[in-house]
Protein backbone atom coordinates (compact mmCIF):
# COMPACT_ATOMS: atom_id res chain seq x y z
CA UNK A 1 0.00 0.00 0.00
CA UNK A 2 1.94 3.29 -1.32
CA UNK A 3 1.46 5.67 1.74
CA UNK A 4 2.53 9.60 2.51
CA UNK A 5 6.10 9.99 3.63
CA UNK A 6 6.39 11.72 6.98
CA UNK A 7 9.46 14.38 7.94
CA UNK A 8 7.76 16.61 5.17
CA UNK A 9 8.25 19.87 7.81
CA UNK A 10 10.52 20.39 10.29
CA UNK A 11 10.29 19.41 13.70
CA UNK A 12 10.49 22.86 16.05
CA UNK A 13 12.68 22.42 18.91
CA UNK A 14 11.07 23.26 22.20
CA UNK A 15 12.74 21.57 25.52
CA UNK A 16 10.34 20.69 28.11
CA UNK A 17 11.12 22.27 31.74
CA UNK A 18 10.53 20.70 34.97
CA UNK A 19 8.89 23.23 37.77
CA UNK A 20 11.72 24.08 40.33
CA UNK A 21 11.98 25.63 43.70
CA UNK A 22 14.75 26.43 46.40
CA UNK A 23 18.10 27.52 46.00
CA UNK A 24 20.88 25.52 44.40
CA UNK A 25 22.81 23.77 46.82
CA UNK A 26 26.75 22.98 46.17
CA UNK A 27 26.20 19.65 47.08
CA UNK A 28 23.05 17.47 47.16
CA UNK A 29 22.23 14.04 48.20
CA UNK A 30 21.75 11.71 45.13
CA UNK A 31 18.04 11.40 43.45
CA UNK A 32 16.52 10.16 40.81
CA UNK A 33 16.95 11.17 37.36
CA UNK A 34 13.82 13.90 36.51
CA UNK A 35 11.78 12.76 33.97
CA UNK A 36 10.75 15.61 31.17
CA UNK A 37 7.30 14.46 29.25
CA UNK A 38 7.77 15.69 25.52
CA UNK A 39 4.14 16.27 23.38
CA UNK A 40 3.23 17.70 20.12
CA UNK A 41 6.54 18.05 18.78
CA UNK A 42 8.91 19.30 21.70
CA UNK A 43 12.52 17.92 21.71
CA UNK A 44 15.20 17.63 24.54
CA UNK A 45 18.66 17.15 24.58
CA UNK A 46 19.53 13.87 26.74
CA UNK A 47 23.16 12.34 27.54
CA UNK A 48 24.98 15.85 27.87
CA UNK A 49 23.63 16.99 24.20
CA UNK A 50 24.99 13.67 22.31
CA UNK A 51 21.63 12.92 21.49
CA UNK A 52 18.03 13.97 21.02
CA UNK A 53 14.38 12.50 22.25
CA UNK A 54 12.01 13.60 20.09
CA UNK A 55 7.77 13.23 20.13
CA UNK A 56 7.12 14.07 16.56
CA UNK A 57 3.49 13.63 16.22
CA UNK A 58 3.17 15.19 12.83
CA UNK A 59 0.27 13.72 10.89
CA UNK A 60 -2.50 13.37 14.26
CA UNK A 61 -3.96 15.72 16.84
CA UNK A 62 -5.24 13.00 19.47
CA UNK A 63 -3.11 12.70 22.59
CA UNK A 64 0.47 11.15 22.29
CA UNK A 65 3.90 11.89 24.58
CA UNK A 66 6.74 10.45 25.88
CA UNK A 67 8.56 10.80 28.63
CA UNK A 68 12.68 10.33 28.94
CA UNK A 69 14.85 10.48 31.71
CA UNK A 70 17.61 11.98 30.61
CA UNK A 71 19.46 9.30 28.75
CA UNK A 72 19.36 7.73 25.56
CA UNK A 73 15.92 6.10 25.96
CA UNK A 74 11.94 6.97 25.86
CA UNK A 75 8.61 5.84 26.50
CA UNK A 76 5.69 6.16 25.11
CA UNK A 77 3.23 7.70 28.10
CA UNK A 78 -0.18 7.96 26.16
CA UNK A 79 -0.88 7.57 22.78
CA UNK A 80 -4.43 7.74 21.38
CA UNK A 81 -3.44 7.68 17.45
CA UNK A 82 -5.98 6.19 15.43
CA UNK A 83 -4.90 6.52 12.00
CA UNK A 84 -6.08 3.90 8.78
CA UNK A 85 -2.96 1.63 8.34
CA UNK A 86 -2.92 2.04 4.76
CA UNK A 87 -2.19 5.83 4.67
CA UNK A 88 0.91 7.61 6.94
CA UNK A 89 1.23 7.50 10.77
CA UNK A 90 0.65 10.01 12.97
CA UNK A 91 4.02 10.60 14.26
CA UNK A 92 7.31 8.95 14.80
CA UNK A 93 8.75 9.40 18.43
CA UNK A 94 12.13 8.79 18.27
CA UNK A 95 15.93 9.55 19.48
CA UNK A 96 18.36 10.82 17.21
CA UNK A 97 22.48 11.25 16.86
CA UNK A 98 23.32 13.69 14.05
CA UNK A 99 21.27 17.04 12.20
CA UNK A 100 17.83 16.57 12.18
CA UNK A 101 16.39 19.30 10.04
CA UNK A 102 18.93 21.54 10.75
CA UNK A 103 19.11 20.61 14.75
CA UNK A 104 22.27 18.95 15.36
CA UNK A 105 23.20 16.98 18.33
CA UNK A 106 26.91 17.51 19.85
CA UNK A 107 29.54 15.71 19.02
CA UNK A 108 28.59 13.53 16.31
CA UNK A 109 31.60 12.89 14.39
CA UNK A 110 28.63 13.61 11.59
CA UNK A 111 28.37 14.07 8.52
CA UNK A 112 30.54 11.70 6.97
CA UNK A 113 30.85 10.87 3.00
CA UNK A 114 29.07 7.68 2.03
CA UNK A 115 32.46 6.73 0.59
CA UNK A 116 33.90 6.97 4.08
CA UNK A 117 31.67 4.28 5.43
CA UNK A 118 33.84 1.16 5.30
CA UNK A 119 32.30 -1.96 7.54
CA UNK A 120 32.94 -0.60 11.19
CA UNK A 121 32.67 2.90 10.50
CA UNK A 122 29.22 3.65 11.97
CA UNK A 123 27.48 1.11 13.99
CA UNK A 124 24.77 0.82 16.48
CA UNK A 125 23.03 -0.82 19.24
CA UNK A 126 19.16 -0.48 20.29
CA UNK A 127 17.04 -2.37 22.57
CA UNK A 128 13.61 -1.55 22.58
CA UNK A 129 10.23 -3.14 24.50
CA UNK A 130 7.24 -3.75 22.11
CA UNK A 131 3.78 -4.30 23.47
CA UNK A 132 2.54 -6.21 20.36
CA UNK A 133 -0.56 -4.13 20.45
CA UNK A 134 -2.22 -1.63 18.33
CA UNK A 135 -0.02 -0.90 14.50
CA UNK A 136 2.93 0.39 14.57
CA UNK A 137 6.36 -0.21 13.30
CA UNK A 138 10.18 -0.52 15.04
CA UNK A 139 12.47 0.95 12.64
CA UNK A 140 15.65 3.11 11.99
CA UNK A 141 14.96 6.24 9.88
CA UNK A 142 18.63 6.86 8.48
CA UNK A 143 19.25 10.04 6.58
CA UNK A 144 21.69 10.95 3.39
CA UNK A 145 21.91 14.43 1.79
CA UNK A 146 23.88 15.17 -0.83
CA UNK A 147 25.82 18.22 0.55
CA UNK A 148 27.05 18.28 4.31
CA UNK A 149 24.60 20.00 5.99
CA UNK A 150 20.85 21.08 5.36
CA UNK A 151 18.54 23.17 7.08
CA UNK A 152 15.77 21.43 5.53
CA UNK A 153 14.87 17.78 3.73
CA UNK A 154 17.65 15.88 3.07
CA UNK A 155 17.88 15.44 -0.73
CA UNK A 156 19.23 11.99 -1.28
CA UNK A 157 18.45 8.90 0.89
CA UNK A 158 15.74 7.96 3.88
CA UNK A 159 17.13 4.65 4.76
CA UNK A 160 14.51 2.73 6.99
CA UNK A 161 15.26 -0.57 9.11
CA UNK A 162 12.56 -2.36 9.94
CA UNK A 163 13.31 -4.21 12.99
CA UNK A 164 9.67 -5.47 13.80
CA UNK A 165 6.27 -4.20 13.20
CA UNK A 166 2.86 -4.86 14.40
CA UNK A 167 -0.55 -4.38 12.64
CA UNK A 168 -0.54 -5.17 8.93
CA UNK A 169 1.47 -1.95 8.20
CA UNK A 170 4.05 -1.80 5.34
CA UNK A 171 6.84 0.24 4.50
CA UNK A 172 5.97 2.97 1.13
CA UNK A 173 6.61 1.67 -2.31
CA UNK A 174 7.24 -1.57 -3.18
CA UNK A 175 9.32 -4.96 -2.60
CA UNK A 176 12.22 -4.79 -5.22
CA UNK A 177 14.26 -7.62 -3.79
CA UNK A 178 14.00 -10.61 -1.18
CA UNK A 179 16.14 -12.41 1.26
CA UNK A 180 18.98 -10.36 0.89
CA UNK A 181 21.30 -11.04 3.51
CA UNK A 182 23.45 -8.35 5.10
CA UNK A 183 25.74 -8.76 7.93
CA UNK A 184 23.87 -11.22 9.56
CA UNK A 185 20.67 -10.38 8.94
CA UNK A 186 18.07 -11.26 6.25
CA UNK A 187 15.97 -8.21 4.43
CA UNK A 188 13.09 -7.65 2.30
CA UNK A 189 14.14 -4.46 0.17
CA UNK A 190 11.07 -2.09 -0.16
CA UNK A 191 11.80 1.27 -2.49
CA UNK A 192 9.70 4.40 -3.34
CA UNK A 193 10.36 7.95 -4.73
CA UNK A 194 9.47 10.89 -2.74
CA UNK A 195 9.61 14.43 -4.19
CA UNK A 196 13.24 14.59 -3.82
CA UNK A 197 14.70 11.61 -1.96
CA UNK A 198 14.51 7.73 -2.25
CA UNK A 199 13.06 5.74 0.53
CA UNK A 200 14.59 2.67 0.50
CA UNK A 201 13.05 0.36 3.88
CA UNK A 202 15.21 -2.64 4.58
CA UNK A 203 12.46 -4.76 6.19
CA UNK A 204 13.72 -8.04 8.76
CA UNK A 205 11.94 -11.41 7.60
CA UNK A 206 12.32 -12.08 11.49
CA UNK A 207 10.92 -9.36 13.61
CA UNK A 208 13.48 -8.48 17.21
CA UNK A 209 13.42 -6.64 19.92
CA UNK A 210 17.06 -5.54 20.25
CA UNK A 211 20.43 -4.98 17.69
CA UNK A 212 23.70 -4.99 18.69
CA UNK A 213 26.31 -3.37 16.91
CA UNK A 214 24.29 -3.53 13.74
CA UNK A 215 26.79 -2.29 10.87
CA UNK A 216 24.75 0.75 9.11
CA UNK A 217 27.82 0.60 6.41
CA UNK A 218 27.05 -2.64 4.81
CA UNK A 219 23.54 -1.63 4.26
CA UNK A 220 24.87 1.68 2.49
CA UNK A 221 26.88 -0.10 0.35
CA UNK A 222 23.99 -2.29 -0.61
CA UNK A 223 21.70 0.86 -1.29
CA UNK A 224 24.89 2.27 -3.43
CA UNK A 225 24.56 -0.77 -5.50
CA UNK A 226 20.95 -0.35 -6.18
CA UNK A 227 21.56 3.17 -7.18
CA UNK A 228 19.48 4.38 -5.09
CA UNK A 229 22.53 6.82 -3.76
CA UNK A 230 26.23 7.80 -4.45
CA UNK A 231 29.41 7.63 -3.19
CA UNK A 232 29.68 11.13 -2.99
CA UNK A 233 26.17 11.77 -0.46
CA UNK A 234 26.78 11.94 3.42
CA UNK A 235 25.41 10.53 5.93
CA UNK A 236 23.83 13.22 8.07
CA UNK A 237 21.05 11.62 11.07
CA UNK A 238 20.85 8.47 12.28
CA UNK A 239 16.82 8.19 14.48
CA UNK A 240 15.29 5.34 16.00
CA UNK A 241 11.84 5.14 16.90
CA UNK A 242 8.39 3.90 16.44
CA UNK A 243 6.08 5.10 13.80
CA UNK A 244 2.57 5.17 15.03
CA UNK A 245 -0.55 4.29 13.54
CA UNK A 246 -2.45 2.67 15.81
CA UNK A 247 -2.38 2.94 19.85
CA UNK A 248 1.46 2.56 20.60
CA UNK A 249 1.90 3.20 24.49
CA UNK A 250 3.99 1.32 26.29
CA UNK A 251 6.33 0.86 23.53
CA UNK A 252 10.21 1.69 24.60
CA UNK A 253 13.54 2.43 23.77
CA UNK A 254 15.37 1.35 26.83
CA UNK A 255 19.02 2.13 25.27
CA UNK A 256 20.33 3.65 22.18
CA UNK A 257 23.67 4.28 20.92
CA UNK A 258 25.65 5.22 17.43
CA UNK A 259 29.40 4.28 17.63
CA UNK A 260 31.14 6.79 14.73
CA UNK A 261 34.37 5.20 14.68
CA UNK A 262 37.02 4.96 12.14
CA UNK A 263 36.17 1.83 10.33
CA UNK A 264 38.46 -1.50 9.26
CA UNK A 265 40.70 -0.91 6.56
CA UNK A 266 39.77 -2.24 3.25
CA UNK A 267 42.35 -5.24 2.93
CA UNK A 268 44.31 -5.16 0.38
CA UNK A 269 43.78 -6.98 -2.96
CA UNK A 270 44.76 -10.91 -2.65
CA UNK A 271 44.70 -13.48 -5.35
CA UNK A 272 44.85 -16.85 -5.67
CA UNK A 273 42.05 -19.63 -6.30
CA UNK A 274 38.72 -19.40 -4.93
CA UNK A 275 37.89 -22.81 -3.47
CA UNK A 276 34.32 -24.83 -2.61
CA UNK A 277 32.83 -27.98 -2.18
CA UNK A 278 34.98 -30.86 -2.20
CA UNK A 279 37.79 -28.49 -2.51
CA UNK A 280 37.13 -27.98 -6.21
CA UNK A 281 38.34 -24.38 -7.61
CA UNK A 282 36.37 -21.64 -9.52
CA UNK A 283 37.40 -21.90 -12.50
CA UNK A 284 37.08 -19.70 -15.82
CA UNK A 285 36.33 -22.59 -18.69
CA UNK A 286 38.83 -22.82 -20.88
CA UNK A 287 40.94 -19.68 -19.79
CA UNK A 288 38.52 -17.54 -21.70
CA UNK A 289 38.46 -14.00 -21.76
CA UNK A 290 34.84 -14.04 -24.19
CA UNK A 291 32.14 -11.97 -22.67
CA UNK A 292 29.32 -14.54 -21.25
CA UNK A 293 32.19 -17.48 -20.72
CA UNK A 294 30.94 -20.00 -17.87
CA UNK A 295 32.82 -20.09 -14.57
CA UNK A 296 32.41 -23.05 -13.45
CA UNK A 297 34.00 -25.46 -10.43
CA UNK A 298 36.71 -27.48 -11.36
CA UNK A 299 39.62 -29.82 -10.05
CA UNK A 300 42.24 -27.48 -9.03
CA UNK A 301 44.80 -26.90 -11.21
CA UNK A 302 47.13 -24.11 -10.46
CA UNK A 303 46.46 -22.27 -13.68
CA UNK A 304 46.00 -18.61 -14.62
CA UNK A 305 42.10 -19.60 -15.16
CA UNK A 306 41.64 -20.44 -11.34
CA UNK A 307 43.46 -17.22 -10.18
CA UNK A 308 41.17 -14.70 -8.82
CA UNK A 309 41.61 -11.34 -7.21
CA UNK A 310 39.64 -9.91 -4.74
CA UNK A 311 39.88 -6.56 -5.74
CA UNK A 312 38.11 -2.84 -4.46
CA UNK A 313 34.61 -2.97 -4.49
CA UNK A 314 33.63 -6.72 -3.72
CA UNK A 315 34.05 -7.79 -7.49
CA UNK A 316 35.72 -10.98 -8.35
CA UNK A 317 38.29 -10.82 -11.10
CA UNK A 318 40.51 -13.58 -13.26
CA UNK A 319 42.37 -12.88 -16.28
CA UNK A 320 41.40 -8.51 -16.12
CA UNK A 321 37.95 -9.82 -16.23
CA UNK A 322 34.68 -10.04 -13.91
CA UNK A 323 32.38 -12.99 -12.07
CA UNK A 324 29.11 -11.55 -13.45
CA UNK A 325 25.56 -12.55 -12.97
CA UNK A 326 24.36 -13.06 -16.17
CA UNK A 327 22.44 -10.43 -17.54
CA UNK A 328 22.04 -9.01 -14.14
CA UNK A 329 19.75 -11.90 -12.97
CA UNK A 330 17.47 -12.25 -9.68
CA UNK A 331 15.95 -15.87 -10.17
CA UNK A 332 16.95 -18.94 -8.41
CA UNK A 333 19.18 -20.94 -10.82
CA UNK A 334 20.42 -17.51 -13.15
CA UNK A 335 24.18 -18.68 -14.20
CA UNK A 336 27.20 -16.60 -13.33
CA UNK A 337 29.75 -16.16 -15.97
CA UNK A 338 32.72 -13.71 -16.97
CA UNK A 339 32.00 -9.94 -18.36
CA UNK A 340 33.64 -6.88 -18.44
CA UNK A 341 34.39 -5.20 -15.07
CA UNK A 342 31.76 -2.62 -15.48
CA UNK A 343 30.77 -1.64 -12.06
CA UNK A 344 27.20 -2.93 -11.95
CA UNK A 345 25.19 -4.86 -8.83
CA UNK A 346 25.53 -8.11 -11.06
CA UNK A 347 29.62 -8.28 -10.24
CA UNK A 348 29.17 -7.44 -6.60
CA UNK A 349 29.65 -10.24 -4.34
CA UNK A 350 30.01 -9.59 -0.87
CA UNK A 351 31.99 -12.50 1.39
CA UNK A 352 29.96 -13.84 5.13
CA UNK A 353 30.96 -14.63 7.88
CA UNK A 354 29.71 -18.09 7.10
CA UNK A 355 31.60 -18.48 3.93
CA UNK A 356 28.99 -17.73 1.52
CA UNK A 357 29.20 -14.69 -1.25
CA UNK A 358 26.40 -12.64 -1.49
CA UNK A 359 25.54 -11.01 -4.33
CA UNK A 360 23.57 -7.99 -3.27
CA UNK A 361 21.64 -7.09 -6.34
CA UNK A 362 20.10 -10.24 -6.02
CA UNK A 363 19.63 -11.20 -2.58
CA UNK A 364 20.74 -14.58 -3.49
CA UNK A 365 24.33 -16.52 -2.96
CA UNK A 366 27.05 -17.97 -5.44
CA UNK A 367 26.09 -21.48 -5.57
CA UNK A 368 27.61 -24.94 -6.80
CA UNK A 369 25.07 -26.00 -8.76
CA UNK A 370 26.32 -29.58 -8.80
CA UNK A 371 27.13 -30.31 -5.37
CA UNK A 372 31.42 -30.70 -6.45
CA UNK A 373 30.67 -31.76 -9.75
CA UNK A 374 33.50 -30.75 -11.48
CA UNK A 375 33.00 -28.81 -14.99
CA UNK A 376 29.31 -27.52 -13.67
CA UNK A 377 28.52 -23.84 -14.32
CA UNK A 378 27.80 -21.82 -11.12
CA UNK A 379 24.73 -20.25 -10.48
CA UNK A 380 23.30 -17.88 -7.83
CA UNK A 381 20.49 -19.27 -5.75
CA UNK A 382 18.72 -18.72 -2.27
CA UNK A 383 21.35 -18.31 0.65
CA UNK A 384 21.22 -21.52 2.34
CA UNK A 385 24.32 -22.15 4.77
CA UNK A 386 24.89 -25.13 2.52
CA UNK A 387 27.98 -26.70 2.00
CA UNK A 388 27.95 -25.87 -1.70
CA UNK A 389 27.52 -22.39 -0.78
CA UNK A 390 30.49 -21.74 1.22
CA UNK A 391 33.61 -20.27 -0.14
CA UNK A 392 37.30 -20.17 0.78
CA UNK A 393 38.85 -16.57 -0.59
CA UNK A 394 42.47 -16.26 -1.62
Amino acid sequence: MERARHRLTPVFVAIATLAASGAFALTAAPAQAATTTLCNSQTAAVSGGAYTVENNEWDSSASECVTTDGNADFTVANSSIDNATDGAPGGYPAVYKGCHWGSCTSGSGLPIPVSSMTPGTVTTSWNTTQTYTGAYDVAYDIWYNQTPTTSGQPNAEEMMIWINHNGGVQPAGSVVASNVSIGGYTYTVWESRASTWNVVSYVMNTGTTSVSNLDVDLLAADSVTRGYMTDSDYLIDLEAGFEIWQAGTGLATNAYSVDIGSGTTPPPTATGPITGYQGLCVDDRSASTAEKNPVQVYTCNGTSAQQWTVASGNTLQVLGMCLDVDAGGTADGTLVDLYTCNGTGAQVWVPQSNGELVNPQSGKCLDDTGWGGSGTQLQIWDCGDGANQQWILP
